[in-house]
């Protein structure tokens, strides 16, 4: 095991753009809207669980299940679509009536450690020392879980004005991300014109 700052910046960079905790601030506010309080601690300790899962485990993980990274990047992007529908047309597709509403599942899973970032996962492994890795993945939970932490106070800078409007817009956004990883794990070529 070789430490080595570039592999962890690397990684790190890797991690952020695809977990992409701060561009999924809309949907957060959306859930506790609908479900009440979420737990930041609790999200951050449940995601970083499947992380380090998907990280020492990979794909042996999902082929205890017989399921392959592909099929398991599709279930996501389902979730993901449903979750930007929700979002855009103002329906509730979840329901958050369980115990702790949102923060496991839809924020730990997939919002969090969903299937871009766990592919991820198993793709950096190919590429990098587990241990930069590692330490790539804990900074990221570091900062998931001080946007959990400052989720209220994001919602009274914005205004309800101002979240109506980043709230449709992430719908969209999350929709599209939703078609595009279908799309890529089914072998689909659309058109281009």
């Amino acid at each position: 095991m070789q430490l080595s700052f570039l592999e962890i910046v690397a990684s790190f960079m890797v991690l952020f753009a695809i977990i992409d905790i701060p561009g999924s601030i809309p949907i957060i506010l959306d859930i506790k809207a609908k479900a009440g309080d979420v737990h930041a601690g609790k999200a951050t300790l449940v995601s970083l669980a499947i992380f380090l899962a998907f990280l020492v485990f990979g794909e042996k993980v999902l082929g205890i299940f017989g399921i392959d990274a592909g099929s398991f990047a599709i279930a996501g992007s389902f979730i993901i679509f449903l979750l930007g529908m929700e979002m855009v047309l103002g329906a509730e597709f979840f329901k958050h009536d369980s115990p702790g509403g949102g923060t496991i599942v839809p924020i730990a899973f997939p919002l969090i450690a969903g299937a871009g970032s766990i592919t991820t996962i198993l793709s950096l492994r190919a590429e990098y020392e587990t241990i930069n890795i590692l330490i790539a993945l804990l900074l990221n939970m570091v900062v998931v879980y001080f946007v959990l932490r400052l989720t209220s106070a994001i919602e009274r800078l914005l205004g309800p004005t101002g979240l109506h409007i980043l709230k449709k817009f992430f719908g969209i956004i999350l929709i599209a991300i939703a078609i595009r990883l279908f799309i890529s794990n089914t072998g689909i070529i659309l058109p281009h014109g």
